[in-house]
């Protein structure tokens, strides 16, 4: 968490290849608790650093009603994550196989 906080924190962790770590992470963690921390993390990694005087997140002030509307999004996507479990994917190699996870 500390380490994404400041643009010196994130341009470290781009700069080590961390993306491919965890794209591959995501591919196969089966936890929905870790696979939703990947993907913020990931957005994060991707997005755009943040306007100048905004570098270090930790410090940027949240209106309280965007916060409610984050915490509700988050509280809704693990009751979502709850309510699926675990279920078997069907992908499809490029050698046209199907995988099943």
């Amino acid at each position: 968490e500390q380490l994404m906080a400041t643009k010196c924190g994130r341009l470290q962790v781009r700069s080590r290849g961390s993306y491919l770590v965890l794209r591959e992470l995501h591919t196969w963690e089966k936890n929905p608790e870790v696979l939703r921390t990947c993907e913020k993390v990931i957005q994060v990694v991707i997005g755009d650093e943040p306007e100048e005087g905004l570098e270090n997140l930790l410090e940027v002030t949240i209106p309280e009603e965007v916060e409610r509307q984050l915490r509700d999004r988050d509280r809704l996507e693990e009751e979502e994550g709850t309510t699926r479990g675990q279920r078997d994917v069907t992908c499809r190699s490029p050698g046209g196989h199907e995988d099943v996870t």
